[in-house]
Protein backbone atom coordinates (compact mmCIF):
# COMPACT_ATOMS: atom_id res chain seq x y z
CA UNK A 1 0.00 0.00 0.00
CA UNK A 2 1.55 3.48 -0.87
CA UNK A 3 2.23 5.76 1.77
CA UNK A 4 -0.36 8.77 1.61
CA UNK A 5 1.80 11.47 1.22
CA UNK A 6 3.42 10.15 -1.94
CA UNK A 7 -0.19 9.52 -3.53
CA UNK A 8 -1.59 13.24 -2.44
CA UNK A 9 1.50 14.75 -4.27
CA UNK A 10 0.45 11.92 -7.60
CA UNK A 11 -3.01 13.09 -7.10
CA UNK A 12 -2.83 17.33 -6.45
CA UNK A 13 0.03 18.72 -8.31
CA UNK A 14 -0.97 22.54 -7.87
CA UNK A 15 -2.16 24.21 -5.12
CA UNK A 16 -5.88 25.09 -6.61
CA UNK A 17 -6.33 21.21 -6.06
CA UNK A 18 -5.46 21.44 -2.59
CA UNK A 19 -7.61 24.81 -2.26
CA UNK A 20 -10.17 22.39 -4.55
CA UNK A 21 -9.59 19.91 -1.60
CA UNK A 22 -10.68 22.24 1.35
CA UNK A 23 -13.78 23.70 -0.48
CA UNK A 24 -15.24 20.00 -0.70
CA UNK A 25 -14.17 19.89 3.05
CA UNK A 26 -16.11 22.80 3.94
CA UNK A 27 -19.01 21.53 2.37
CA UNK A 28 -18.85 18.43 4.56
CA UNK A 29 -18.00 19.82 8.03
CA UNK A 30 -20.49 22.85 7.44
CA UNK A 31 -23.65 20.27 6.69
CA UNK A 32 -22.21 18.24 9.86
CA UNK A 33 -22.00 20.59 12.02
CA UNK A 34 -25.24 22.66 11.05
CA UNK A 35 -27.19 19.22 11.42
CA UNK A 36 -25.39 18.71 15.29
CA UNK A 37 -26.83 22.06 16.18
CA UNK A 38 -30.21 21.18 14.74
CA UNK A 39 -29.98 18.23 17.21
CA UNK A 40 -29.04 20.62 19.77
CA UNK A 41 -29.53 23.77 20.29
CA UNK A 42 -26.16 24.81 21.30
CA UNK A 43 -25.05 28.07 21.10
CA UNK A 44 -21.61 26.56 21.20
CA UNK A 45 -22.33 24.08 18.12
CA UNK A 46 -24.13 27.27 16.28
CA UNK A 47 -20.75 28.72 16.47
CA UNK A 48 -18.44 26.28 15.59
CA UNK A 49 -21.03 26.20 12.46
CA UNK A 50 -20.98 29.63 11.70
CA UNK A 51 -16.98 29.36 11.62
CA UNK A 52 -17.46 26.09 8.98
CA UNK A 53 -19.17 28.49 6.34
CA UNK A 54 -16.61 31.21 6.85
CA UNK A 55 -14.81 28.32 5.95
CA UNK A 56 -16.38 27.48 3.08
CA UNK A 57 -15.81 30.97 1.77
CA UNK A 58 -12.25 31.32 2.54
CA UNK A 59 -11.57 28.22 0.82
CA UNK A 60 -13.40 29.78 -2.75
CA UNK A 61 -11.07 32.99 -2.16
CA UNK A 62 -8.32 30.85 -1.75
CA UNK A 63 -8.84 29.32 -5.30
CA UNK A 64 -9.56 31.99 -6.93
CA UNK A 65 -6.01 33.60 -5.34
CA UNK A 66 -3.91 30.40 -6.37
CA UNK A 67 -5.68 30.46 -10.14
CA UNK A 68 -4.56 34.22 -10.80
CA UNK A 69 -1.11 33.29 -9.00
CA UNK A 70 -0.54 30.93 -10.94
CA UNK A 71 -1.30 32.65 -14.53
CA UNK A 72 2.34 33.81 -16.28
CA UNK A 73 3.79 36.85 -16.15
CA UNK A 74 2.31 39.56 -19.09
CA UNK A 75 2.84 42.81 -20.66
CA UNK A 76 0.60 44.24 -17.24
CA UNK A 77 2.66 42.30 -14.80
CA UNK A 78 6.17 41.57 -15.94
CA UNK A 79 6.53 40.18 -12.48
CA UNK A 80 3.89 37.71 -12.28
CA UNK A 81 0.89 37.52 -10.20
CA UNK A 82 1.98 35.71 -7.31
CA UNK A 83 0.96 38.38 -4.60
CA UNK A 84 -2.82 37.32 -5.65
CA UNK A 85 -1.95 34.91 -2.91
CA UNK A 86 -1.67 37.81 -0.66
CA UNK A 87 -5.65 38.62 -0.86
CA UNK A 88 -6.17 35.03 -0.22
CA UNK A 89 -4.38 34.90 3.14
CA UNK A 90 -6.14 38.97 3.89
CA UNK A 91 -9.54 37.66 3.39
CA UNK A 92 -9.15 34.30 5.13
CA UNK A 93 -7.17 36.25 8.30
CA UNK A 94 -10.43 39.05 8.38
CA UNK A 95 -12.83 35.95 8.49
CA UNK A 96 -11.42 34.56 11.17
CA UNK A 97 -11.65 37.94 13.15
CA UNK A 98 -15.19 38.13 12.02
CA UNK A 99 -16.37 34.29 12.97
CA UNK A 100 -14.99 35.43 16.42
CA UNK A 101 -17.07 38.59 16.68
CA UNK A 102 -20.03 36.23 15.54
CA UNK A 103 -19.58 33.25 17.98
CA UNK A 104 -19.21 35.95 20.78
CA UNK A 105 -22.29 37.72 19.88
CA UNK A 106 -24.17 34.20 20.16
CA UNK A 107 -22.97 33.32 23.30
CA UNK A 108 -23.73 36.84 24.40
CA UNK A 109 -27.42 36.05 24.03
CA UNK A 110 -27.12 32.74 25.25
CA UNK A 111 -25.32 33.84 28.70
CA UNK A 112 -28.04 36.22 29.12
CA UNK A 113 -31.18 33.80 28.26
CA UNK A 114 -29.72 30.14 29.41
CA UNK A 115 -31.55 27.33 27.53
CA UNK A 116 -31.58 23.44 27.62
CA UNK A 117 -29.84 21.71 25.53
CA UNK A 118 -31.09 18.74 23.41
CA UNK A 119 -29.48 15.21 22.49
CA UNK A 120 -25.91 16.38 23.16
CA UNK A 121 -24.59 12.29 22.22
CA UNK A 122 -25.77 13.08 18.33
CA UNK A 123 -24.68 16.49 18.49
CA UNK A 124 -20.92 15.97 19.92
CA UNK A 125 -20.61 12.81 17.93
CA UNK A 126 -21.35 14.46 14.31
CA UNK A 127 -18.88 17.49 15.23
CA UNK A 128 -16.44 15.25 16.31
CA UNK A 129 -16.74 13.87 12.59
CA UNK A 130 -16.15 16.74 11.55
CA UNK A 131 -13.53 17.77 13.66
CA UNK A 132 -11.70 14.47 12.29
CA UNK A 133 -12.16 15.68 8.84
CA UNK A 134 -11.07 19.33 9.11
CA UNK A 135 -7.46 18.49 11.25
CA UNK A 136 -6.95 15.88 8.00
CA UNK A 137 -7.74 18.19 5.63
CA UNK A 138 -5.39 21.04 7.35
CA UNK A 139 -2.63 18.84 8.00
CA UNK A 140 -2.22 18.12 3.87
CA UNK A 141 -2.60 22.03 3.24
CA UNK A 142 0.15 22.29 5.83
CA UNK A 143 2.33 19.86 3.91
CA UNK A 144 1.16 21.24 0.84
CA UNK A 145 1.82 24.70 1.56
CA UNK A 146 5.69 23.73 2.37
CA UNK A 147 5.60 22.02 -1.13
CA UNK A 148 4.60 24.82 -2.79
CA UNK A 149 5.79 27.77 -0.48
CA UNK A 150 2.37 29.00 -0.42
CA UNK A 151 0.82 31.78 1.59
CA UNK A 152 -2.65 30.72 0.48
CA UNK A 153 -2.92 27.30 1.35
CA UNK A 154 -0.96 27.81 4.76
CA UNK A 155 -3.55 30.54 5.58
CA UNK A 156 -6.25 28.35 4.83
CA UNK A 157 -4.69 25.49 6.29
CA UNK A 158 -4.33 27.91 10.02
CA UNK A 159 -7.98 28.69 9.30
CA UNK A 160 -9.24 25.15 9.53
CA UNK A 161 -6.97 24.56 12.51
CA UNK A 162 -8.66 27.18 14.28
CA UNK A 163 -11.86 25.04 13.56
CA UNK A 164 -10.78 22.42 14.77
CA UNK A 165 -9.68 23.67 18.22
CA UNK A 166 -12.81 25.49 18.10
CA UNK A 167 -14.80 22.15 17.72
CA UNK A 168 -12.75 20.49 20.19
CA UNK A 169 -13.47 23.47 23.03
CA UNK A 170 -17.30 23.41 22.47
CA UNK A 171 -17.42 19.51 22.47
CA UNK A 172 -15.41 19.70 26.25
CA UNK A 173 -17.91 22.81 26.92
CA UNK A 174 -20.76 20.38 26.14
CA UNK A 175 -19.70 17.20 27.95
CA UNK A 176 -18.96 19.68 30.61
CA UNK A 177 -22.72 20.83 30.60
CA UNK A 178 -23.83 17.34 30.43
CA UNK A 179 -21.89 16.01 33.23
CA UNK A 180 -22.59 18.93 35.48
CA UNK A 181 -25.96 20.21 34.06
CA UNK A 182 -24.66 23.68 34.16
CA UNK A 183 -25.91 25.28 30.77
CA UNK A 184 -23.94 28.49 31.05
CA UNK A 185 -20.63 26.82 30.34
CA UNK A 186 -21.84 26.27 26.46
CA UNK A 187 -21.48 30.03 26.12
CA UNK A 188 -18.60 30.67 27.86
CA UNK A 189 -16.58 27.37 26.04
CA UNK A 190 -17.95 29.16 22.90
CA UNK A 191 -16.62 33.04 24.16
CA UNK A 192 -13.11 31.60 25.50
CA UNK A 193 -12.83 29.08 21.83
CA UNK A 194 -13.69 32.89 19.81
CA UNK A 195 -10.75 34.78 22.02
CA UNK A 196 -7.86 31.88 21.19
CA UNK A 197 -8.53 32.22 17.27
CA UNK A 198 -8.37 35.83 17.50
CA UNK A 199 -4.88 35.11 17.87
CA UNK A 200 -4.83 33.13 14.86
CA UNK A 201 -6.10 35.67 12.68
CA UNK A 202 -4.30 38.60 13.35
CA UNK A 203 -0.95 36.38 13.16
CA UNK A 204 -1.96 36.00 9.60
CA UNK A 205 -2.60 39.23 8.91
CA UNK A 206 0.05 40.65 10.07
CA UNK A 207 2.01 37.97 7.86
CA UNK A 208 -0.38 39.42 5.08
CA UNK A 209 0.55 43.03 5.54
CA UNK A 210 4.47 42.08 5.44
CA UNK A 211 4.50 40.28 2.30
CA UNK A 212 2.38 43.56 0.33
CA UNK A 213 5.55 45.44 1.45
CA UNK A 214 7.96 43.23 -0.31
CA UNK A 215 9.40 41.99 2.53
CA UNK A 216 12.92 41.01 2.65
CA UNK A 217 14.06 36.99 2.02
CA UNK A 218 13.61 35.10 5.27
CA UNK A 219 16.92 35.14 7.27
CA UNK A 220 17.84 31.39 6.54
CA UNK A 221 17.40 32.39 2.52
CA UNK A 222 20.07 35.15 3.02
CA UNK A 223 21.99 32.51 4.31
CA UNK A 224 22.22 30.31 1.53
CA UNK A 225 22.31 33.11 -0.96
CA UNK A 226 25.24 34.95 1.15
CA UNK A 227 27.30 30.88 0.79
CA UNK A 228 27.00 31.06 -2.94
CA UNK A 229 28.48 34.69 -3.07
CA UNK A 230 30.84 33.94 -0.10
CA UNK A 231 32.31 31.05 -2.75
CA UNK A 232 32.96 33.59 -5.68
CA UNK A 233 34.46 36.07 -3.36
CA UNK A 234 36.91 33.70 -2.46
CA UNK A 235 37.67 34.04 -6.23
CA UNK A 236 38.58 37.45 -6.16
CA UNK A 237 34.85 38.71 -7.10
CA UNK A 238 33.13 41.38 -5.37
CA UNK A 239 29.46 42.03 -4.92
CA UNK A 240 27.11 44.76 -3.41
CA UNK A 241 23.32 46.11 -4.06
CA UNK A 242 22.24 42.62 -3.28
CA UNK A 243 18.56 42.27 -2.98
CA UNK A 244 16.23 39.83 -2.34
CA UNK A 245 12.62 40.59 -1.82
CA UNK A 246 9.78 38.28 -1.68
CA UNK A 247 6.30 37.73 -3.78
CA UNK A 248 3.81 34.90 -2.70
CA UNK A 249 5.24 31.81 -3.28
CA UNK A 250 8.04 33.46 -5.99
CA UNK A 251 11.72 35.55 -5.02
CA UNK A 252 13.62 38.28 -6.62
CA UNK A 253 17.41 38.71 -6.40
CA UNK A 254 19.28 41.41 -7.86
CA UNK A 255 22.79 41.89 -7.14
CA UNK A 256 25.39 43.77 -8.43
CA UNK A 257 28.68 42.11 -9.56
CA UNK A 258 31.74 43.48 -9.92
CA UNK A 259 35.49 41.53 -11.92
CA UNK A 260 38.39 42.84 -13.05
CA UNK A 261 38.53 45.11 -15.49
CA UNK A 262 40.20 43.55 -18.13
CA UNK A 263 37.93 40.31 -18.78
CA UNK A 264 36.19 40.40 -22.01
CA UNK A 265 32.50 40.96 -21.98
CA UNK A 266 32.11 37.32 -22.79
CA UNK A 267 34.15 36.39 -19.41
CA UNK A 268 32.01 38.60 -17.52
CA UNK A 269 28.79 37.25 -19.10
CA UNK A 270 29.18 33.80 -17.97
CA UNK A 271 30.44 34.07 -14.80
CA UNK A 272 26.80 35.98 -14.67
CA UNK A 273 25.49 33.30 -16.12
CA UNK A 274 27.05 31.19 -13.37
CA UNK A 275 25.83 32.61 -10.53
CA UNK A 276 22.23 32.70 -11.73
CA UNK A 277 22.02 29.21 -12.02
CA UNK A 278 23.69 28.69 -8.82
CA UNK A 279 21.24 30.97 -6.99
CA UNK A 280 18.04 29.62 -8.70
CA UNK A 281 19.39 26.27 -7.42
CA UNK A 282 19.50 26.90 -3.84
CA UNK A 283 16.40 29.05 -3.89
CA UNK A 284 13.65 27.67 -6.21
CA UNK A 285 11.15 29.50 -7.98
CA UNK A 286 13.46 32.82 -7.77
CA UNK A 287 14.47 35.66 -10.55
CA UNK A 288 17.78 36.83 -10.65
CA UNK A 289 18.94 39.68 -12.01
CA UNK A 290 22.91 40.57 -12.47
CA UNK A 291 24.60 44.04 -13.18
CA UNK A 292 28.32 43.80 -14.33
CA UNK A 293 30.68 46.29 -13.08
CA UNK A 294 34.46 46.66 -13.26
CA UNK A 295 35.98 46.37 -10.21
CA UNK A 296 38.52 48.64 -10.71
CA UNK A 297 36.63 51.83 -11.34
CA UNK A 298 35.63 53.95 -7.98
CA UNK A 299 31.95 54.69 -9.82
CA UNK A 300 31.39 50.80 -9.39
CA UNK A 301 32.00 51.54 -5.44
CA UNK A 302 28.85 54.34 -5.04
CA UNK A 303 26.22 51.77 -5.38
CA UNK A 304 23.92 51.88 -2.30
CA UNK A 305 24.10 48.81 -0.27
CA UNK A 306 21.46 47.18 2.10
CA UNK A 307 22.37 47.09 5.95
CA UNK A 308 22.17 43.12 5.95
CA UNK A 309 24.87 42.81 3.17
CA UNK A 310 28.11 42.39 4.57
CA UNK A 311 31.03 45.14 3.10
CA UNK A 312 33.30 43.81 0.72
CA UNK A 313 36.96 45.40 0.12
CA UNK A 314 37.77 46.80 -2.94
CA UNK A 315 41.68 46.54 -4.38
CA UNK A 316 42.28 50.00 -3.38
CA UNK A 317 41.25 49.39 0.40
CA UNK A 318 37.50 51.18 0.28
CA UNK A 319 34.64 49.54 1.42
CA UNK A 320 31.58 48.63 -1.06
CA UNK A 321 28.60 50.70 -0.65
Amino acid sequence: MLPIQPVLQLAFRTPRAYALLSISAAVLTALLKLAAWSATGSVGLLSDALESTVNLAAACMAFWALSLAAKPADAEHPFGHSKAEYFSSGVESGLILVAAVAIIQAAAGRLAQPEPLADLGSGMALTLLATAINALVAWTLLRASRRFDSIGLRADAHHLLTDVWTSVGVVAGLALVQITGLQILDPLIAIAVALNIVGTGWGLLRETASGLLDRALPAEEQARLEHVLDRHRNAGLAFHAVKGRVAGSRRFVSLHVLVPGDWSVADGHRICDQLEQEIELILPRTDVITHLEPIEDPASWRDERLAWERPAADPSGRKGG
